[in-house]
């Protein structure tokens, strides 16, 4: 009886207090006054017989006295503090909280521990928060890790694309938005992955951009009829930055080509909004391709689609072997 009451006085004593502040740090306190000491020293002890715990805890230059009542939770820390010495990228930490160190710092002779974000931590959420500025629709997911570093640079059909993004990114600030581009070439060639390094580059400077596979897109549209239709529609017309890809690759109709992607162009022309496009089509192939529905054939209708892509966009070709493999 004498003993539970002993123990019961021990943990009323002792408090552990854990809080996760606004830095996403979160914090352990502890309260440890009444152990045994000839208990602490012996474990506290036990523990700098490996050296790399005695390096670590004697470096925090905290009094041994109070060093030694947290001799579990320094082990802890110093153990992730050797994965990070060690760090093998953050997809291989070790650490409970995977990118994050158990750190300890001394609060009023009380030893408080945090978790804190590790620098490639901060790196990773710096590079992946821009990533909320682009949007995808039926396009592949690594779409959003296209970098300008990973062009092909060798490849010199690439140049003047390459050099138009340069000039696209130092103008588009001016009262007058640069155009998109018109960007044709055969299958494969790497077209949308050109197109969506530049609106990865944009993200970062927090201009919003989304890549629509367009014939997946008007399928998609048709079926929403009665439920977000506009909602769909409205998105395309005024989201600062847009990609039509695949444009010619649709069936067209005269609802897709007048009732859709005419409006569309129209506000974005009107509007100086950045529009671009890819096609394995020339922009003579697609004007013959959006003349023929099932309706008949009307040139006059696809001139003006043509026309609308001639102001907002520059055309250029690129020509480069499949590397879809």
């Amino acid at each position: 009886m004498l003993k539970l009451l002993k123990n019961l006085w021990i943990f009323c004593n002792n408090f552990c207090k854990i809080n996760l502040n606004g830095g996403g740090q979160m914090e352990k306190k502890y309260d440890l006054y009444n152990y045994d000491l000839t208990e602490l020293t012996h474990s506290f002890q036990d523990a700098c017989a490996k050296e790399e715990f005695k390096d670590f805890v004697y470096g925090l230059n905290i009094k041994e006295e109070v060093l030694m009542r947290y001799t579990s939770s320094l082990e802890e820390a110093c153990s992730e503090h050797l994965a990070c010495l060690n760090c093998k990228g953050l997809d291989k930490c070790p650490n409970k909280l995977k990118g994050y160190k158990y750190t300890p710092m001394l609060d009023n002779s009380i030893i408080t521990f945090s978790y804190d974000m590790c620098s490639n931590k901060i790196k990773q959420d710096k590079e992946d928060a821009y990533k909320k500025n682009l949007d995808l629709f039926d396009m592949p997911k690594d779409i959003k890790d296209a970098t300008f570093i990973g062009m092909y640079k060798d490849d010199k059909n690439r140049l003047p694309i390459i050099k138009y993004f340069k000039e696209f990114m130092d103008n588009y600030n001016n009262e007058e938005k640069p155009k998109g581009i018109y960007l044709t070439g055969s299958f494969g060639s790497g077209k949308s992955y050109l197109i969506a390094s530049l609106f990865n580059e944009m993200a970062k400077r927090n201009v919003k951009s989304i890549l629509v596979y367009y014939p997946e897109f008007l399928r998609s549209l048709k079926a929403s009829f009665g439920t977000n239709y506009n909602e769909k529609f409205e998105l395309l017309k005024k989201i600062p930055l847009l990609l039509l890809d695949d444009i010619g690759a649709e069936n067209c109709s005269n609802w897709s080509r007048d009732e859709v992607l005419g409006p569309i162009l129209q506000y974005r022309m009107d509007n100086h909004l950045p529009t671009f496009f890819t096609s394995n089509l020339t922009l003579e192939e697609l004007e013959t391709s959006l003349a023929t529905t099932s309706s008949g054939v009307d040139k006059l209708k696809a001139r003006r689609i043509i026309e609308r892509i001639k102001q907002l966009t520059v055309q250029l070709e690129l020509v480069s072997k499949n590397r879809r493999g």
